[in-house]
């Protein structure tokens, strides 16, 4: 990736948890690295290829500005979500807040949070097997497409599939997504469940009938192995429910554990059938 650098913007303000620092000015010093690609920039010498660096300057500005901060953290979270927000081409950014006059009663230089937040891509699959199994899906995209600095990139054909495991009950009807989001995947699975909860989903028998059922598959290149949520899906190279649909809109993909296409998982699972 390509880096544009903006180094130590200035500004007086009030940010602070202490009483005083909300009235007393202070200094403070921003600076941000934006990750990006400027080779069509570079070549056509054309800035609508590229992010005008003074245009972000002023929205750094406008944020710094927009109200008194408790944390020069929360001041930094604000700074980059505008960022990746606002500007498309910016993949990632680094944001560093320093605060040289901080209340502190020693000799120091200055007090600093650096902080680096991107755009993720992650593919999900849904499925559903109970009521009307067509609106069920697209109620479940739409729930996604509303989550906030969420969009949906790619939507699979709708797949009927006979149910996976030991529990006799109907077909489902399943599909995969691929979404453009700012969540990490923690606060990605907490809005996928309360969207299950939202539609009406119980569990009371693993692998039983369903409302909606909403997976996270893939996460950029990330491997999670955390008490409540496993990234890659532990499952997903085993289910040609998943496979199917996800080869469908990602077939170039590589698993990161697997070190594998997607089309090339979904080729050895056809086989192995």
């Amino acid at each position: 990736m390509d880096k544009i650098y903006i180094e130590n913007l200035e500004f007086i303000g009030n940010h602070g948890v202490f009483p005083e620092e909300k009235f007393l000015h202070q200094k403070f010093i921003i600076s941000v690295t934006m990750e990006t690609c400027t080779r069509k920039a570079g070549v056509g010498d054309d800035l609508t290829h590229s992010t005008h660096y003074g245009f972000v300057s002023e929205d750094i500005e406008r944020v710094f500005f927009s109200k008194s901060f408790d944390l020069i953290e929360a001041l930094a979270e604000n700074i980059a979500k505008e960022i990746l927000i606002k500007y498309p081409l910016i993949k990632n950014v680094k944001v560093m807040v320093k605060k040289p006059w901080a209340p502190i009663k020693k000799h120091f230089d200055f007090v600093a949070v650096e902080i680096t937040r991107s755009r993720n891509i992650a593919y999900l699959s849904i499925g559903t097997n109970i009521g009307n199994l067509k609106s069920n899906l697209e109620e479940a995209i739409t729930n996604i497409s509303s989550l906030e600095n969420t969009q949906i990139k790619k939507i699979s054909n709708f797949l009927e599939t006979e149910p996976f495991g030991d529990v006799k009950q109907d077909n489902f009807l399943n599909a995969c997504l691929e979404i453009e989001t700012l969540f990490t995947p923690q606060e990605l699975l907490k809005e996928l469940l309360n969207i299950e909860i939202k539609m009406g989903r119980i569990r009371e028998i693993k692998w039983g009938p369903r409302i909606i059922d909403l997976d996270i598959l893939l996460f950029n290149n990330f491997i999670v192995q955390e008490e409540n949520l496993v990234i890659p899906h532990p499952w997903m190279c085993e289910r040609s429910f998943v496979l199917d649909p996800l080869n469908e809109i990602a077939p170039n993909i590589v698993h990161p554990l697997e070190n594998k296409y997607i089309s090339i998982l979904k080729r050895d699972l056809d086989k192995s059938i």
